[in-house]
């Protein structure tokens, strides 16, 4: 049984043969993974050593100590937080090799093919086909909202094999390869003046059935790990005390004692607690996933997470008056990453919007929470034993 002391004793041996200072990070994270400590709750020989997850803390803070670079994880959101979990859920072994060292590493960057422009809010709706021939998936669609599309490698993929049944049953799973011709990536510039998201467009895409996570018609299944992860993954990050949105707003008030009213002082009292209730509540989520794969209680966090960061940012922009409707730079650029601390209020209050829509929209969460943490009867749905192909579009 692998504990906090042979955590320790292996940390130090991976240092001793890496030095951090005259290692080459790629090099380093290599070795890190090799050595089991990626991850240390994975398997033995995909970057863990099934140890328990809390001992993950472990590993990172003498790492980190030791000036160890790390694998950039903003950056590789998607492939750490969605990607990796769903293969470890439903891959083959020979997925699971091939796809999460670079995974982790950051050699390849992934992508979410899930939205599409008439299956947002209602995902299981989606209209892109994908047709079998022989030991293949032909591929046809579009699909939007896609952040990372335009640097990915490799993308998580939904698509119906089945329209002949009810829209869940007829959905599979699928690992697309974003460099294949038949890939178009657009960029989508937003309110920001940025294009984080992207619009892709799918055309004849030969996917082999090896790159099939879980089984024909298992798709809904599979990508509620996705999702799932996905929230914990937006509504559940780990921060220090005023991390976050609430960060800049309480450093503005303590310095700009001239920009203070009475009413502004409550509001930010109010919205200072909640930003703490918040963070300590994700930090017993984090905790409560050393016993298992997330469930709904995601979803809360994730409807949090974005009431927050729309009320703090509104907040801001009015502590600061006439400066808070300036606007540092309208440059159209594709970023790889959302950066909310690193602007200015008018990009944190622009950005904040999409809150509500990413990762689920703040409509299906609620429903969520209702249906799967407090019990309540569901909404009626009267398409919930048509065939897709027989449903109004």
């Amino acid at each position: 049984m692998t504990d906090a002391a042979d955590l320790r004793r292996r940390t130090a041996e991976l240092l001793a043969a890496h030095p951090p200072a005259t290692t080459d990070r790629l090099d380093f994270l290599r070795a890190r993974f090799d050595a089991g400590l990626a991850w240390v709750h994975y398997p033995e020989g995909l970057g863990g050593l099934g140890a328990p997850r809390s001992l993950q803390a472990v590993v990172d803070a003498d790492l980190e100590a030791e000036g160890a670079p790390d694998n950039d994880p903003r950056r590789i959101g998607i492939g750490l937080g969605m990607a990796a979990p769903t293969i470890l859920a439903y891959g083959t072994q020979e997925q699971k090799r091939q796809y999460l060292r670079p995974l982790w590493t950051g050699e390849e960057v992934w992508c979410q093919l899930f939205s599409e422009p008439g299956a947002g809010s209602d995902l299981a709706a989606l209209g892109t086909r994908a047709v079998r021939e022989g030991d293949a998936w032909v591929v046809n669609g579009q699909k939007v909202w896609t952040s990372s599309a335009h640097v990915a490698r490799w993308a998580i993929l939904i698509a119906r094999t089945d329209p002949d049944v009810p829209k869940h049953r007829g959905i599979t799973y699928f690992i697309c390869d974003m460099t294949d011709p038949g890939v178009e990536v657009r960029p989508l510039r937003q309110v920001t003046g940025e294009a984080e998201f992207n619009e892709v467009f799918i055309t004849d895409v030969r996917i082999p059935d090896s790159r099939r996570l879980g089984e024909i018609g298992d798709g809904w299944k599979v990508a509620q790990t996705t999702l799932n992860n996905e929230r914990v993954a937006i509504g559940g990050m780990r921060l220090p005390r005023e991390g976050g949105m609430i960060g800049p707003v309480a450093k503005t008030w303590r310095e700009r004692p001239e920009l203070r009213t009475h009413d502004l002082h409550q509001r930010l009292l109010k919205l200072w607690g909640e930003a703490e209730a918040a963070r300590l509540t994700a930090e017993r989520l984090r905790q409560q996933l050393v016993a298992g794969q997330p469930g709904p209680e995601g979803a809360g966090m994730k409807l949090a997470f974005a009431r927050l960061n729309q009320e703090i940012s509104g907040l801001e922009v009015e502590l600061r008056g006439e400066e808070g409707l300036l606007y540092d730079d309208w440059t159209m650029r594709r970023p790889e990453l959302v950066d909310f601390v690193g602007r200015d209020a008018g990009y944190r209050y622009l950005r904040s919007k999409g809150n509500s829509i990413e990762g689920g929209t703040t409509e299906v969460l609620l429903n969520i929470v209702a249906e799967r943490v407090l019990g309540l009867p569901s909404e009626p749905r009267t398409d919930k034993d048509v065939a897709w192909k027989d449903l109004a579009r």
